[in-house]
């Protein structure tokens, strides 16, 4: 009987004491205001007019997490800081429950405390129903008017090289890589071409917390290739001509939450850059500790950390392309997160024939909505070995996303002033099974060539009835109208007034306004034109 209660106090100490993952999530931002008012401070000029272009405004998910708050949270006894996300105003810690606990009480700028075992949390139903917890490398092989070469097919299927031709190639772009490490990127032949043309304009390791981006687990090296990698006559990406950051938030020595965290830092760090388009060959739904594992009830877009990030990060004006998940053959069959995340444009596989590849994630989400969005080649494709340096085949919707990705951005590079949602739709609509999708093909195969012969359709039928010039501009503008001019104004990134003219004049003086984006509105009689112009 001793030797029971002995057991008993050990096991209920250990509970007490044991480290637990958890968010802080924060009240406010006392120093938003200041923030909103000076943009630069805290986004770049090209974030701030991918903004503009979409008419998205600035709010208080821009602005970083108020630092003094944070100083407190990691001088807490027991605490440790691990990571950070403005967008949910949240701090990522470790610690002892009875630590976590404490600083709710300690701390009145808290709102709540969210543990990443669910069961923790006051007032909440979890399922009990978790996949077992068993780490395994999650990014192992799954068994089973460029000369494109081996790459053909992947190009061809989906029309990418029709962009290609039109010349649209991806320059101009920018694409964020969040994956595990990209070791020897830096020398292999193969990437090249980006190297040569400054195409890297950056990384970071958020695992390690180090500059050294060059490094870690070769699935980011692969899955890069599939966009960036140049090899004449043998291989060829599907934006070949785009610019990179790489970040590594991946840790393929453990699975826990931390990583969701991780990646929703590099998503804002994006985004602060000014990238258009984000790749995700990843998804957390199994993790080492059971009691941060998903359910398939947490796929609703909305509870895993990741997708909630993954959301804010699409209202931000980028495209999140996002592999499906390579577990529709396994007990868990479903997509992963942020997958599931209803504006993250997720990508199922496919192979040379068009036939769904067995491994490729199920949809529908939890609340019913089709995903996979959209499939591409991901059965026996082509990527660059990352030691050899050579072309070899490899399998899952990790690459069929970065197939996709590319794409996505050489088809913006061609109709650059349609957001983030009407690219997404617009190739969406063109896949073979728009008019009835199903759980695993989702939409299936798009056709880019389509899309844009629809495309440009749509807007020779649609176009802006005034014109001006020049643009970019240095000094005066001028505006080619058929009407008479009653009224003209320019609005900042921020939507604010800084020039209008209630006269008829088609000239204006734009000399005094600060380099940057900005929108002129005109008025005429009731109608009410906008065009956007660059200030040089």
């Amino acid at each position: 009987m001793k030797k029971l209660l002995l057991f008993c106090v050990l096991l209920f100490s250990s509970y007490l004491f044991s480290q637990e993952d958890a968010w802080v999530i924060l009240k406010d931002k006392p120093s938003a205001s200041n923030y909103l008012s000076n943009p630069l401070t805290m986004l770049s000029q090209r974030s701030l007019d991918r903004r503009t272009k979409q008419k998205i405004a600035l709010d208080e998910k821009d602005v970083p997490v108020h630092s003094s708050y944070y100083n407190q949270i990691k001088g807490a006894d027991g605490i440790t800081v691990l990571a950070k996300s403005k967008w949910l105003n949240a701090i990522h810690i470790r610690g002892e429950k009875s630590k976590i606990d404490a600083l709710k009480t300690t701390f009145n700028f808290i709102d709540k405390i969210e543990f990443a075992n669910r069961s923790l949390n006051a007032r909440t139903t979890v399922s009990t129903k978790k996949v077992k917890a068993s780490h395994y490398n999650k990014f192992s092989s799954v068994k089973e008017d460029f000369n494109y070469g081996l790459t053909s097919s992947q190009i061809t299927m989906i029309k990418a090289d029709f962009l290609h031709k039109k010349g649209f190639t991806g320059k101009g772009m920018q694409i964020a890589v969040i994956d595990a490490g990209f070791p020897n990127v830096n020398i292999l032949s193969a990437f090249k071409r980006i190297r040569d043309n400054n195409k890297i304009l950056g990384g970071y390791d958020f695992v390690n917390r180090s500059t050294n981006f060059y490094s870690g687990h070769n699935h980011g090296t692969n899955v890069l290739s599939d966009i960036s990698g140049y090899i004449k006559d043998q291989f060829v990406g599907t934006a070949p001509d785009a610019s990179f950051y790489l970040f590594i938030t991946e840790d393929v020595s453990n699975e826990g939450p931390l990583e969701e965290s991780l990646w929703v830092e590099a998503a804002e760090r994006s985004d602060s850059l000014g990238v258009d388009v984000i790749n995700t060959s990843l998804g957390y739904t199994t993790f080492d500790n059971a009691n941060y594992s998903h359910t398939y009830a947490d796929m609703d877009g909305k509870t895993a950390f990741i997708s909630r990030g993954a959301e804010i990060g699409v209202s931000r004006g980028m495209i999140l392309v996002t592999s499906a998940g390579n577990d529709g053959n396994k007990s868990w069959k479903y997509i992963s997160a942020p997958a599931d995340a209803a504006s993250v444009f997720t990508i199922g596989a496919v192979d040379a024939t068009e036939t769904i590849a067995s491994f490729s994630s199920f949809g529908p989400t939890a609340d019913g909505r089709v995903k996979p969005d959209v499939l591409a080649h991901g059965r026996n494709v082509y990527v660059i070995n990352h030691q050899t340096g050579i072309p070899s085949t490899s399998n899952g919707t990790s690459f069929s996303s970065p197939v996709m990705a590319g794409a996505v951005a050489s088809f913006w590079q061609a109709f650059p002033s349609k957001t983030n949602v009407e690219i997404m739709n617009m190739i969406r609509e063109s896949a073979d099974k728009y008019s009835n999708p199903t759980n695993q093909y989702g939409y299936g195969v798009p056709d880019l060539e389509q899309a844009y012969n629809k495309t440009l359709s749509s807007e020779d039928n649609d176009k802006e009835e005034f014109k001006i010039f020049p643009n970019p501009v240095k000094d005066h503008l001028i505006i080619s109208f058929t009407d008479t001019i009653n009224e003209v104004i320019v609005y900042s990134v921020l939507g604010q007034e800084v020039y209008k003219n209630i006269s008829n004049s088609n000239i204006i003086n734009v000399s005094s306004l600060n380099k940057g984006v900005y929108i002129l509105q005109i008025k005429s009689g009731r109608k009410i034109e906008k065009i956007k112009f660059i200030k040089k």
